[in-house]
């Protein structure tokens, strides 16, 4: 090494984004991994985890509606999305994007400037937006307002890629809601494109993927289902063979059997958890529930849902996503984390500089206890919450030594 690490990271256990190493030190240097050792160098100021803490890559979280009392649709202020990242920063999360459900299009401008002044700003773990919508099928709308639903139109591509090199966008669409095209020219655009809320037999979805489409939003959610002759989304996002799918692993969205299935077809390399979380995630306010769009949305517990009882997006963090998977969904501990980390960053095209723990990465990570609770994590080298307590500002957990 050319320059002495800054600081030092020592666990019993390290999920490096791939396996599990024993005894390791991850050094760090100007906000990076400088390198991971089983045999660290003295006179290094050292955070050591206790006996049966885990050491792994910062979560990525690519459908984040809110956190903190904040809504994206209702506050896309800087101060509103540091809140939103905050909140999610006690899961685990450590990058994500802000997601705007189905909205107007001046409040999609609106978002996209917000997002775009907080990444320039410096806010901690934002790497772009996510546009759930408003290009979406009525018949599969879920909670989103129908009121705002829109055809696509001129100047529609260059409206949801309106963040351009400033950061990364995600827009979910229904491949059957949007013309011929559609899809490749947001692509050209540097646009990534999932399929969700869709009403589409399959035909669509086929015809959106030879254009560019990678990902499905919420396997199983607000989609056509799998029949005995025509695939539906399900069906096409199982059996594609090379698409991404989300998945929200909370008890309420999708059961154990289905994530046990989906994770058998696509494997933890191309499933990745994501909480589609509203507001009331690490709010204290929150647990009376909120209004969207005119709606009462009612909270039990960890389950978001209106008057009617069609689900409202979740009330969980990355963390939770994790426990869920990994102890009722069928995958291995170290497949869950990699559903939360290094699969996303690989969807995003960033799987050179975040979900490892190895030489070079970014220094996102986050320490877990031996229940798999979060006990602290660090962005860039820098510690960046105080675990389960809920604390996002304050001195480290664990101390270094």
């Amino acid at each position: 090494m050319s320059e002495a690490p800054d600081h030092a990271i020592a666990a019993a256990r390290v999920f490096d984004g791939e396996t599990f190493l024993n005894d390791r030190t991850v050094l760090l240097r100007g906000g990076r991994i400088a390198d991971v050792t089983a045999d660290p160098p003295t006179g290094i100021a050292t955070t050591r985890l206790p006996p049966g803490a885990i050491l792994a890559p910062g979560f990525v979280d690519l459908q984040v509606n809110g956190g903190g009392g904040v809504l994206l649709n209702d506050d896309s202020s800087l101060a509103g999305i540091g809140r939103l990242a905050a909140a999610h920063r006690r899961g685990g999360t450590t990058a994500l994007l802000p997601t705007l459900i189905t909205d107007t299009r001046p409040a999609i401008a609106r978002a996209i400037e917000g997002v775009a002044a907080a990444i320039a700003a410096g806010v901690p773990g934002i790497l772009g937006i996510h546009l759930e919508g408003p290009f979406l099928s009525p018949h599969r709308i879920g909670i989103h307002d129908p009121a705002r639903l829109a055809r696509f139109g001129e100047g529609d591509a260059a409206l949801l890629a309106g963040l351009g090199a400033r950061g990364l966008t995600l827009v979910t669409l229904a491949p059957e809601e949007v013309p011929p095209g559609a899809v490749a020219d947001l692509v050209a655009r540097g646009v990534r494109v999932c399929a969700g809320h869709t009403a589409d037999d399959g035909a669509a979805i086929r015809r959106a993927l030879a254009e560019g489409l990678t990902g499905f939003t919420h396997l199983f959610n607000a989609m056509s289902q799998m029949g005995p002759r025509m695939p539906g989304a399900v069906g096409t996002a199982l059996g594609d063979g090379h698409a991404y799918a989300g998945i929200i692993a909370d008890g309420h969205h999708v059961g154990d059997l289905q994530l046990r299935l989906a994770l058998t077809l696509l494997g933890r390399d191309r499933l990745m958890l994501v909480t589609d979380a509203m507001q009331p995630v690490g709010d204290p306010g929150g647990s009376d529930g909120f209004t969207l769009f005119g709606r009462r949305i009612r909270r039990d517990g960890d389950r978001l849902s209106g008057e009617d009882g069609t689900l409202a997006g979740a009330a969980i963090t990355m963390i939770e996503a994790v426990r869920h998977m990994s102890r009722r969904g069928g995958a291995t501990l170290a497949q869950a984390l990699a559903m939360a980390s290094l699969t996303p960053a690989r969807f995003l095209g960033l799987d050179g500089r975040m979900g490892r723990i190895a030489p070079g990465y970014d220094a996102d990570l986050v320490a877990l206890g031996p229940d798999l609770t979060v006990e602290e994590t660090w962005i860039g080298g820098r510690v960046s919450a105080a675990g389960r307590r809920g604390n996002t500002v304050g001195p480290a957990r664990f101390a270094p030594r």
